[in-house]
């Protein structure tokens, strides 16, 4: 598209964000026929403060109107951007379930392709690919919403309750990711009244892991603290008749972990070490890490959280031992996501304990195994730029290439 007139690459960008004339013509304060002119290439932009105002309404770089693009590179990595964090909210802010009292809701898509989508989203999910699931998102908010709405009784009321409730969890999940913790928390909150008609308690644990996640997020972390332990001694296994199945062992799991790390953040060691001792003995109860109800938990996945939550109390050192008592062909079998996580966690240790060599490997590290973990992350941001800043003398080419990505000041 770089060989293109300046004014076809403004309709085209236009196009994209779903605007029409008039809309842009009104955010830039301009008329409808200015803008016409300016797309069929009869007015010319020769103000740089004008072509800056509309890559500003498009949200977009300026370098890209300017055909000044550079051809993405093969390692690149897609991120979000603030186009489809919106679409996701307008999904999210969807309200069909009102609308369908007063008309015949949509014609719903078929379960079985429900499923299908939304397993896809959850490995899109798990393996980082987060560019790819935020473009999917909206469409599958969407499509869950008018299933939920249409199978409003019956067993398939409760599968269609079911996935909403799984989408509305990816959604939290991704969103908190990409730093969007208000909109994380919407999701999350939805999920807790969808799971609840769909009538599955450990469908409610996971969805209570996510609310606590927001939470944390938001700086809540005595609340989220408080609605993990809660609800994990509902769920715990072999109290008041609940079984001992691995999938209640995961969730339960789950819960004790995510409570753990928002007791970590107030600076409670004692409660920390309780909630993972928990925690521990729950992973005994399984034959290795499992990813039921797309926890991936078991005993691996509580040592990365012991090393976590280590980070969160300001205890590098504990953390970088937790790293290297790790069963490696255990670790080597988690998702991505998990391992790209861990290893952000192992940059940070590193940078506490002062080794900055370390913690710049273990960004690279994780960039190699899922890049977007690292390239879309604000918190891998910060942690760049706290490596860059510290490094002595000129960075090495792999971090500075890496910096380059990111967008990072070196």
């Amino acid at each position: 598209m770089d060989e293109l007139p300046i004014g076809r690459r403004v309709a085209y960008w236009r196009n994209r964000r779903k605007m029409s004339q008039q809309v842009f013509a009104d955010r830039l304060g301009k008329s409808k026929s200015w803008v016409d002119k300016v797309e069929r290439g009869v007015r010319r932009l020769d103000k740089f403060s004008v072509v800056y105002e509309i890559a500003d309404v498009l949200q977009l770089d300026v370098q890209i109107l300017l055909g000044k693009d550079p051809e993405r590179r093969p390692d690149s990595v897609n991120c979000v951007d603030q186009v489809e964090v919106e679409e996701i909210r307008a999904a999210l802010e969807r309200y069909d379930q009102i609308s369908a009292f007063f008309y015949a809701p949509p014609e719903p898509p078929p379960l079985p392709e429900m499923r299908k989508a939304v397993t896809h989203a959850w490995l899109s999910y798990q393996h980082a690919k987060y560019g790819m699931l935020a473009r999917t998102l909206p469409r599958l908010l969407r499509e869950a919403q008018a299933a939920d709405t249409a199978y409003a009784d019956g067993a398939q009321g409760r599968e269609a309750a079911h996935l909403l409730g799984q989408v509305y969890q990816i959604a939290s999940s991704a969103l908190r990711k990409l730093g969007e913790h208000e909109l994380a928390w919407l999701a999350a909150d939805r999920s807790i009244a969808v799971s609840q008609r769909a009538g599955d308690q450990l469908l409610a644990g996971t969805a209570t892991t996510r609310v606590a996640l927001a939470l944390l997020s938001l700086g809540r972390s005595r609340p989220a603290l408080e609605i993990n332990v809660n609800i994990a001694n509902r769920l715990a296994p072999g109290t008041d008749g609940n079984d001992c199945a691995p999938e209640r062992l995961s969730v339960y799991g789950m819960l004790l972990l995510q409570g753990a790390m928002a007791a970590a953040r107030i600076g409670d060691g004692a409660t920390v070490r309780d909630l993972l001792g928990g925690a521990e003995e729950a992973a005994r109860g399984l034959d290795g890490d499992h990813n039921y109800y797309w926890s991936c938990f078991g005993p691996t996945n509580v040592q990365l959280h012991r090393a976590a939550a280590a980070v969160e109390l300001g205890d590098g050192r504990v953390a970088v031992e937790v790293h290297a008592g790790l069963d490696l062909e255990a670790f080597n079998a988690l998702l991505p996501e998990r391992r790209a996580h861990h290893y952000l966690d192992q940059a940070r240790a590193h940078a506490l304990i002062g080794d900055i060599e370390l913690a710049s490997e273990m960004l690279l590290e994780g960039d190699r195994l899922a890049p977007s973990e690292i390239r879309c992350r604000p918190l891998a941001r910060e942690v760049l730029s706290d490596v860059l800043r510290r490094t002595r003398g000129t960075p090495t080419a792999p971090v500075a290439e890496l910096a380059e990505h990111m967008s990072v000041g070196v």
